[in-house]
């Protein structure tokens, strides 16, 4: 294979990471790596195919590899059906379309999918030589009819560029000694035709960037496989770093450390966050995409001339620790960081999740040493705590041999993750406890709302608007048709305008408000959170906030106004697991069959069995429905959705602020997985209470400890604790110190000042930027938050 002359003109380092990514599926693949030549054009195939296939020595015998193997088989069955190449109109008799792209991309799926299970061992189509004849005859009609030089793309350039030459590029490795000289050239000449470069895409060859980049990259890396190409292996390589672009469009490097800063802002930044399409939160769409990618070219690189080397590659282990573990709920993706694909019936019941673990056990050998038993453990840890969907039942032949091997390992796993984890960079925050996961999804003027692009998610209208999903126990609540069946108008912990939009209305909308995030005590699970929500489409206006105190969350909101339209703050809109799940109020359960309603008042406390409890310490008038909801996923997206009914049974409850409020607001304090006996407890005696609910401050004291946790929308005083404008802050008296965290969630101020109003405190530590003085009540906190975009800033001080 050329290797080329061509070496890094930007970049230099010789990260070893790399070196050592190549994944050995199976021992016979370990054995045979190390008297791989780097240059071997076969032996770079093979390793392709070793991805695709699990490699040779599997142990048919074995009762999980069996399994696997007979998925493969029965996947390849369905694929196949009603594949004839006599046909003119379409290779599939329901993938004849000549303006919709993905039915191009559809039929190489289906196709590769064929190939897979031809290649396997032990799947009933292994070397068939009828079904080898029509693959290639289907591949033909595919090179004939649709896609190469002589065929004008239509639609989505996704599926020309990266959908449709990803499953030939596959199908033609599965194939390979089977496809002759002169059908593997026009096969060449169809992807480069489409993807000749790993740093431009689209028709008009704009920089590829984020995922984009990388499923690019691995287009043009397996082609130039393919061709024995290895100045095409240099180019890929160096598109990862972005050499060309002197780094700007880097996916590796993070957008906000780095020259990437200078870039169109997509891919991954230091607090985890991931943004696509500009201003999209993506970590469990495009950001899984690009980590599942990554990991693969990674794989076929290492050891070889083209190693990756970038300095930079040492992020990935922040992205998995930072960008996806506080994401993952009992292997599901918290939904406000997926995108447009919960619009997508294939992309429920955790498999996002899945992508991720894949990912990284095929990262684990390339990162020795601690990060690899660190990985190994947080991977045993996501396959055994995801008891809906088995990860070794679902994951493909090469990623089920080396994560049996990881589960065999004498590393534990981690354990249930406990923290609050903020993203300032994309306004989404995460806590989780022993018991539950809660995730914040809010927007700003520096992120979007939603996306809706190509007819998919059509009724995401809120997803941004003070969304808070919680995940228990009931690890299927957000699978099994949620997002279609859900009532859209009515997302949980949002306030909205009562009212169905259109659809797709408002999509990719800035907020006019700079105002989101908050503050997180570092090491603990307490975090202060809040949005100013300034609705898309309306006049509404609110503010929000969410003090996460460990097991209870304290919501609060103030200064809801509208002129016209009524407004709802919605507690609660639950997939029931039992249709018949007790609603108590006040100790008192009410009617448990559907269609129920009622305005009730005086609310002290609800509790929802299988769910947890709220508190209304201030009593309140909550409306609550059960009803049946029925609805097909076609409603939602045009582009993949179905047309076949489901129903699925939901307990809504909400406060009405009436038409055109002026100032409404609402408090309550959300106790997740409570029992029923705490919850009434804990409304006799609220273990958080009110401080302030103005449109100046938000702030709440928690009984226990006296920490105090406030939001300042503008300058104000929360009992001893003065801001002198916008900021998040937490303050926890604890034995003889104090810690104060806090926060610009504008992101705009160069410093915020604290006056606290406490004699005797000295400084123990403090993060760089932090200055203290005396006043004559207390002490001023000088915190620059200059550049820090929501960084949380700490210090501790102590009593003299």
């Amino acid at each position: 294979m050329n290797r080329g002359t061509t070496r890094r003109t930007v970049l230099t380092g010789a990260a070893a990471l790399g070196a050592a990514a190549a994944l050995p599926l199976t021992p016979t693949a370990a054995r045979a790596h190390a008297a791989e030549a780097a240059g071997d054009a076969a032996a770079l195939r093979s390793r392709w195919h070793t991805l695709l296939t699990g490699g040779p020595g599997l142990d048919l015998t074995d009762p999980q590899i069996a399994a696997t193997v007979a998925r493969i088989g029965r996947a390849a069955t369905t694929s196949v059906t009603g594949l004839d190449p006599a046909r003119t109109d379409g290779l599939f008799p329901d993938l004849t379309g000549t303006t919709v792209s993905n039915h191009v991309t559809t039929s190489f799926k289906r196709l590769a999918t064929a190939a897979t299970a031809w290649a396997v061992p032990g799947t009933p189509q292994y070397g068939d030589t009828a079904l080898r004849d029509l693959l290639l005859a289907g591949l033909d009609w595919m090179l004939t009819n649709r896609y190469g030089p002589a065929h004008a793309r239509f639609d989505n350039d996704w599926d020309w560029e990266i959908g449709s030459a990803l499953a030939l590029n596959d199908a033609t490795v599965l194939l390979h000694d089977a496809l002759g000289a002169e059908r593997l050239a026009r096969i060449d000449t169809a992807v480069r035709h489409y993807t000749p470069d790993p740093n431009l895409w689209r028709a008009d060859r704009q920089i590829a960037t984020g995922a984009n980049r990388v499923w690019i990259s691995t287009v043009v890396a397996v082609n130039a496989v393919l061709r024995d190409d290895g100045d095409d292996l240099v180019r890929v390589r160096d598109a990862l770093s972005d050499v060309e672009g002197s780094g700007a469009n880097s996916v590796l490097a993070f957008n906000d450390t780095s020259a990437a800063a200078e870039g169109t802002g997509e891919g991954f930044y230091s607090d985890g966050s991931f943004l696509q399409h500009y201003k999209h939160p993506y970590n469990g769409g495009y950001g899984k995409e690009l980590l599942g990618n990554l990991s693969r070219l990674l794989n076929l690189l290492a050891g070889t001339a083209w190693t990756v080397t970038d300095p930079d590659l040492d992020n990935v282990r922040h992205w998995v620790d930072d960008g996806f573990d506080p994401l993952i709920a009992r292997g599901d993706v918290m939904a406000s960081v997926c995108g447009r694909e919960i619009a997508r019936p294939s992309k429920q019941g955790h498999v996002s999740a899945q992508t991720v673990i894949e990912a990284v056990v095929r990262l684990i050998p390339g990162f020795p040493g601690e990060t690899a038993d660190r990985f190994t453990a947080l991977v045993k840890q996501w396959i055994a705590e995801d008891t809906y969907r088995d990860f070794l039942a679902a994951t493909d032949l090469a990623t089920l041999v080396a994560a049996r091997r990881i589960i065999a390992s004498p590393v534990p796993p981690r354990g249930p993750l406990v923290t609050h984890k903020q993203h300032p960079r994309m306004d989404k925050a995460a806590h989780h406890r022993p018991s539950f996961a809660l995730g914040i999804s809010a927007y700003s003027s520096r992120i979007y709302n939603y996306e809706s692009i190509q007819n998919e998610n059509l009724h995401a209208w809120h997803l941004s608007d003070g969304m808070v999903l919680l995940y228990t126990d009931d690890l299927g609540h957000y699978s099994e048709d949620y997002w279609p069946t859900v009532d859209p108008a009515r997302l949980p912990g949002t306030t909205v305008i009562a009212g169905r939009p259109a659809d797709a209305a408002g999509q990719r909308t800035t907020s006019l408000s700079d105002w989101a995030g908050g503050a997180a005590l570092p090491g603990t699970t307490l975090g202060a959170y809040g949005m100013e929500l300034r609705a898309a489409g309306s006049s509404l206006h609110g503010l929000k906030s969410w003090f996460c105190l460990d097991d209870v969350i304290a919501c609060v909101g103030s200064g809801i106004t509208a002129d016209a339209g009524t407004a709802e703050t919605v507690v609660e809109n639950r997939k029931l697991r039992d249709p018949q799940a007790a609603l108590l109020v006040n100790g008192t359960a009410v009617p448990a069959g559907t269609g129920w309603s009622d305005r009730i008042d005086e609310v002290r406390w609800l509790h929802l069995a299988g769910t947890g409890g709220y508190v209304f310490p201030r009593r309140a008038t909550v409306n609550g429905l059960r009803e049946e909801r029925t609805a097909t996923w076609r409603e939602i997206n045009l582009k993949y959705g179905t047309d076949v009914p489901v129903t699925r049974p939901y307990l809504t409850l909400w406060q009405d602020h009436g038409a055109a409020p002026d100032g409404a607001g609402y408090f309550w304090l959300q106790a997740p997985a409570a029992s029923a006996e705490r919850t009434r407890l804990w409304s006799a005696a609220p273990p958080v209470e009110p401080v302030a609910d103005s449109t100046a401050v938000h702030a709440v004291r928690r009984c226990a400890d006296g920490l105090l946790a406030a939001n300042f929308w503008t300058a104000g005083t929360a009992q001893d604790l003065t801001s002198d404008g916008p900021a998040s802050v937490l303050v926890r008296p604890e034995g003889r110190t104090v810690t104060v965290s806090l926060s610009d969630p504008t992101q705009l101020r160069s410093s915020v000042v604290l006056d606290l109003a406490r004699r005797g405190l000295s400084v123990v530590t403090a993060d760089p930027g932090i200055g203290v003085s005396a006043t004559a009540t207390g002490i001023r906190i000088t915190a620059d938050t200059a550049g820090r975009h929501g960084e949380t800033l700490t210090l501790t001080l102590k009593w003299s």
